[in-house]
């Protein structure tokens, strides 16, 4: 396995060769000389993301990190925007910039041992720009900027196609593989949904509604604090509580954003609602719940069951889909019983 050391300073990539010694083929440069050639298996950046400069230097070269499988960031963890900014530059994970050499070792060493199927290249890219385009939304929540919408119907597009081609099991081992957190999360949802929209036969606009409903879903959890949202194992009341803010939250953030349509907008406040009136925010039930939301919601449930983090393994699909078949009167049946496919065998 080849790494790619990109930093900003001499300094910085001294230190990184100096972790990974002789343990694998290297190539280091400075930011301002980014290039990639061809044989790359992992990037590992060291740079100050607050830097204009070093963000410009690696958009340049965006198109070809995301053809490298593994891109780990060594970031400010502290920084909210220099994680968002990460992900958003095409990171598949992220470090401390203050991380030892064990555990950054321990990082390439598990992507080496999990990469032997690294998943269709297509199925990589799609991933890799609907990352950067999730992570730019969150930036835009954060900054209280314009939403790039054209980028993230451009990147839900991409993933259609990919998922078309290859299927859903192929997008869900990728993401998987190569991508962490809520972002990992993001991107599962709007597969699945994507992958439940094409069995259902929906059009080009109700399939496009879908997939930025998908992408934009969870926005409101830029207002989470990272320590509840990265926090292994489970939840205090509390924290519990404040999570639950999230869709009104992402629906606060974004109702005065242009180019958001009304129905997108509803699945974000809403895709926690269930059939019976137990869901949040509004304890909404029956024909109050839009079918747009009635799809989100099934996705996501499923997703969430079937996510890798590292404190516990993905579910099987087939118990994940059990899991849904006996929420009782939460979800509608007959889209269940459609979405039964996509569960376990597409």
């Amino acid at each position: 396995m080849c790494v790619q050391l990109f930093g900003d300073t001499q300094a910085k990539l001294a230190a990184l060769r100096g972790m990974l010694g002789t343990r694998y083929p290297l190539r280091a440069a400075l930011l301002g000389d980014a290039s990639l050639g061809g044989g790359v298996d992992a990037v590992v950046v060291d740079a100050d993301l607050r830097i204009v400069d070093n963000v410009i230097a690696l958009k340049q070269i965006a198109r070809q990190l995301g053809r490298v499988p593994k891109r780990i960031f060594l970031v400010d963890r502290k920084s909210r925007l220099s994680r968002v900014q990460a992900y958003a530059l095409g990171a598949t994970a992220i470090l401390p910039n203050t991380v030892d050499r064990r555990h950054l070792l321990e990082k390439l060493a598990g992507y080496a041992s999990a990469s032997a199927a690294p998943g269709p290249l297509g199925a990589r890219e799609a991933a890799s720009a609907g990352a950067a385009s999730i992570a730019s939304l969150f930036a835009s929540v954060l900054e209280d900027t314009a939403i790039d919408m054209d980028g993230a119907k451009r990147a839900g597009n991409e993933i259609a196609h990919s998922i078309a081609e290859t299927g859903l099991t192929d997008w869900l081992d990728t993401v998987r593989r190569h991508h962490e957190g809520t972002y990992q999360h993001c991107l599962l949802v709007t597969g699945v949904t994507i992958d439940f929209g094409l069995s259902l036969g929906v059009g080009d606009a109700d399939m496009e509604r879908l997939y930025v409903a998908a992408m934009f879903h969870d926005i409101g959890k830029a207002t989470i604090p990272l320590a509840i949202l990265d926090k292994p194992g489970r939840l205090e009341p509390g924290e519990r509580a404040l999570v639950e803010t999230h869709p009104t939250a992402g629906y606060e953030a974004l109702k005065r954003k242009r180019g958001i349509s009304p129905e997108v907008l509803d699945a974000i406040l809403h895709h926690h609602e269930y059939l019976d009136g137990s869901g949040y925010p509004h304890g909404l039930c029956g024909e109050s719940i839009p079918d747009i939301v009635r799809i989100l919601s099934i996705a996501d449930i499923f997703s969430a069951l079937i996510e890798h983090r590292n404190y516990k393994p993905a579910m099987p699909r087939e118990r994940a889909y059990e899991i849904l078949q006996r929420m009782d009167g939460k979800l509608e049946r007959p889209l269940l019983r459609a979405f039964r496919d996509v569960a376990l065998t597409r």
